[in-house]
């Protein structure tokens, strides 16, 4: 904590020098996590929004994804409906227009000859928008600007990634990544994760006990607000079992929190919240846990810290975020309501538990403008979803962006569909074993050779395929079940008790 702490203050002191501290915060002169590289389909392109832009990422040929404005030079269309060619371009599919990875038009095949299409392709309005890219920690990262201007710019600047992932040390366990499209606005998520009250209240049965573990405790400001450099706070006191807790935010898109223990084991979650849209923020996380110095592992968050498969995680996560996203869409909207009355006029916030959203939406206030720089002036707020089955939506959310969802979702379906078979063949071969043992029975009675009974009980071979049947059917019941939360996970606090 020392040397990371250390090399913040460098940081911040050198921007004081540079003045950089008294201009306003830019929310395009940034980079931004957009994805998570493991989960992406290298075979074809993908949409997204940063900022209100839309935008495009791809990988090339060299294994490097990229990232253009989301519209075709030629007639406007989406990039994120054409093709990744085997040559590692950017196929337009409208009328086959290439892109090389530098957002060169390389082919313009209704071209009436070569000399001619290379002259069209020189030309720099035949040119793909490019956005500068950067691969780190298994993060794709995407400056907001873009020309060569931008270029030279995002050298200058590093990426909120974790130090302490950087240092390859066997004491730091990076457990997996996961992501999520969140029906509510970026300040909104950064305000929510500055307010660890409310952990125990709305994620009870989870992490905490809303009846018990909802106690009063302070926060010390530990590094004063800064424009570029943003703020951090201590929780004291802490959990029986926490030295120490800091929440540490780092604009535009981090939130770090630090757990240590009595051991000297650390948990800290890396939060990454990037605006897409107005009402809408791409959520990007993990969990590192740091070993003490006797090499035991520290807890995780709940039973999230527990291995699993990378897909069970982001399956379960729903049952997290979703706690939260029921308060903070509505949230949103109802403050929108309020129109231009100042946040801290609209809220009542007494307690000493609400310092670090008061110091967030002070430098969002004072330090940033008051609110994102979107792409364009007329994006505008989205109305609450009242349809509950939308707004619990985890299909076109998270899963049809994962690659490992969209596997793991389809091998899932095809065991469902082999236990239901598997039912359905042991019941029948069950009532064929009845069948063959009643007729042996009535062609015996039939020469009247003995007396037995037709009430009989059947025989075991029936009764084990019985068995069988019934936990093909339980098997296939489950799985449908799971299958389901790849596509919705409804939530209703007042049923969680």
């Amino acid at each position: 904590m020392t040397t990371y702490s250390n090399l913040r203050n460098d940081k911040h002191n050198a921007n004081l020098e540079l003045g950089l501290e008294e201009a306003l915060f830019q929310w395009t002169k940034q980079w931004y996590p957009v994805a998570v590289i493991d989960f992406l389909d290298p075979s074809r392109p993908h949409a997204m929004q940063l900022l209100g832009k839309d935008i495009v990422l791809w990988r090339d040929a060299s294994g490097q994804w990229r990232c253009f404005e989301d519209a075709c030079p030629h007639r406007l269309v989406p990039l994120s409906e054409g093709r990744v060619e085997a040559d590692g371009t950017l196929l337009c599919a409208y009328h086959a227009w290439r892109f090389d990875n530098e957002g060169n038009c390389v082919s313009i095949p209704q071209t009436k000859d070569q000399q001619t299409e290379a002259k069209y392709c020189s030309n720099p309005k035949s040119c793909a928008v490019v956005y500068p890219t950067q691969q780190r920690q298994g993060l794709l990262w995407v400056w907001a600007e873009s020309g060569s201007q931008a270029f030279c710019e995002s050298q200058l600047r590093t990426p909120r990634i974790l130090p302490e992932l950087e240092a390859k040390s066997d004491k730091v366990v990076k457990l997996f990544w996961n992501f999520r499209d969140l029906p509510y606005g970026w300040d909104f998520f950064m305000e929510n994760v500055a307010d660890p009250a409310h952990v125990p209240v709305s994620h009870h049965g989870i992490v905490g006990n809303r009846y018990k573990d909802a106690k009063y405790y302070n926060m010390v400001r530990l590094r004063e607000i800064s424009t570029q450099e943003g703020f951090s706070y201590e929780i004291t006191p802490t959990a029986p079992n926490i030295k120490q807790a800091i929440h540490d935010f780092q604009p535009p898109c981090h939130m770090r929190i630090v757990s240590t223990y009595q051991d000297g084991g650390q948990l800290i979650l890396a939060l990454y919240a990037t605006p897409t849209r107005p009402g809408w923020c791409r959520h990007i996380g993990c969990q590192v846990l740091i070993k003490n110095e006797e090499n035991k592992t520290p807890p995780g968050l709940g039973f999230f810290g527990l291995p699993m498969p990378t897909w069970l995680g982001h399956v379960l996560a729903s049952m997290f975020l979703h706690q939260d996203m029921v308060f903070l869409h509505y949230q949103e909207k109802i403050l929108a309501q309020k129109q231009n009355r100042r946040w801290i006029d609209t809220v009542y916030t007494p307690n000493p538990q609400d310092k670090m959203i008061i110091a967030f939406r002070n430098w969002l206030e004072k330090r940033a403008g008051g609110k994102i720089d979107w792409a364009a002036a007329n994006l505008e707020l989205p109305p609450p979803e009242r349809d509950k089955q939308k707004l619990f939506d985890v299909w076109t959310t998270h899963t049809q962006h994962c690659s490992v969802c969209q596997d793991a979702s389809r091998n899932i379906n095809r065991l469902m569909v082999l236990s239901f078979a598997l039912a359905v063949i042991c019941l029948c071969v069950g009532v064929i074993i009845d069948a063959r043992d009643v007729a042996a029975k009535v062609a015996v009675a039939s020469l009247g050779q003995t007396s037995t009974s037709l009430l009989t009980i059947p025989p075991i071979g029936f009764w084990c395929a019985f068995l069988g049947a019934t936990l093909f059917g339980i098997t296939g019941y489950l799985l449908k079940k799971l299958s389901r939360l790849f596509y919705i996970y409804e939530f209703e606090h007042a049923l969680n008790d």
